[in-house]
């Protein structure tokens, strides 16, 4: 077995990661300009960063694939949360993997991501845990109407959750759901959605990107927009540190809040390079996939500066003609090479300017030739 140490990895590293989506593309793309090398467990055989390292083409439970990865390589991480548990705890057995189980449990489950965060102390919406339709009219009648019904586990995307505004809603909303163990939380009045992303490196060293705002269509991340020197910043930071701490973290953490009445509200937390970080790639000094590299080899962080302001929008379903994006100044196109699919994140524009009305201006333009 390999001892953890939070002395820096060699380096010309080789990083296993556990999946091989967008995500481990776009580490992958950041680490090997850093002479870094990468492994990727996906059973997928069109998975996107395959082509970008070594794949392992199996399921993210078999172990022989997980004790492979472990055994040769130097850092394991992950891209996404849904990831088993057990899988993490098998390859703690042989070597370091980042995040590591707790923090993983806590996100896969959104109760026991609400009793975290009330734990340290970071305001939640009201809620209760549903195992019954009986819980389900108990809890209406302590939150009141409108509320929102979400399955506990493996929702994302504005997947495997309901609205509930009446009565007449109920058993529609328990049967969307197929009666899997849930969550019923109040539903806020929102003035806007804000998230975080920050880093913590192995030898407890963080930082902080500026805080974005983030709209959403369908569910799904639409445009995320950088507001330098935002006021919610300070909280944030304060928000996430506590998060880092309480879970001796290691690599990039994003957190999504609910903005109201001027307090932030916590939402949930991704244990994970995240889509509303991903304007770090040409809007900051160091992007967000290159500081998680940095942060689980135990290396430097990077400046978390903005070089400009940045907007990105997501690209769904389609990617547009290249050439009238690319016409426009400080436009930045990356497509991820995925088969087109309805509702599907194809790629994503990112948009950096001198003046936040130049940036909202192209980001404009944008938005009408992708629909």
């Amino acid at each position: 077995m390999r001892t953890p140490s939070p002395d820096p990895t060699p380096d010309q590293a080789h990083i296993g990661v556990i999946g091989a989506g967008q995500l481990g593309q776009m580490l992958a793309l950041s680490g090997i300009s850093l002479g870094l090398s990468f492994t990727f467990l996906d059973p997928s055989v069109q998975a996107p960063a395959g082509r970008l390292g070594r794949h392992i083409q199996a399921e993210y439970d078999d172990e022989l694939a997980l004790e492979q990865l472990a055994v040769e390589c130097d850092a394991i991480t992950l891209e996404f949360e849904n990831v088993p548990v057990s899988a993490v705890a098998s390859i703690a057995r042989h070597n370091q993997i980042y995040p590591g189980a707790r923090p993983l449990s806590i996100a896969q489950d959104r109760v026991h991501e609400k009793r975290f965060f009330e734990s340290l102390g970071i305001p939640v919406a009201k809620y209760h845990a549903i195992d019954s339709f009986e819980d389900l009219k108990s809890a209406v009648s302590d939150l009141g109407y409108p509320c929102i019904l979400k399955t506990r586990r493996l929702g994302y995307d504005g997947k495997g959750q309901v609205v509930v505004r009446h009565s007449d809603d109920l058993e529609p909303a328990w049967a969307s759901i197929r009666g899997n163990p849930s969550i019923l939380e109040q539903m806020i009045p929102f003035t806007r959605e804000v998230s975080i992303i920050s880093v913590r490196s192995t030898r407890g060293e963080c930082a902080f990107y500026p805080v974005s705002e983030n709209q959403h269509r369908s569910g799904i991340l639409h445009r995320t927009e950088i507001h330098m020197d935002d006021p919610a910043q300070e909280r944030a930071e304060e928000y996430a540190r506590h998060v880092l701490d309480g879970l001796d973290y290691v690599g990039v953490l994003a957190i999504e809040f609910f903005e109201y009445q001027g307090r932030l509200i916590a939402n949930e937390m991704a244990p994970r390079v995240h889509n509303s970080g991903h304007w770090s790639q040409n809007g900051a000094v160091t992007s967000q996939f290159e500081n998680h590299l940095r942060a689980i080899l135990g290396w430097p962080l990077g400046s978390t500066a903005c070089t400009g302001h940045s907007i990105m929008l997501n690209l769904v379903g389609t990617i547009p003609p290249r050439a009238p994006i690319l016409a426009l100044p400080g436009v930045h196109l990356h497509d991820y090479g995925k088969e087109p699919r309805t509702g599907r994140k194809l790629g994503h524009i990112n948009i950096v300017a001198d003046t936040k009305e130049s940036c909202r201006k192209y980001a404009t333009v944008i938005e009408q030739m992708i629909g």
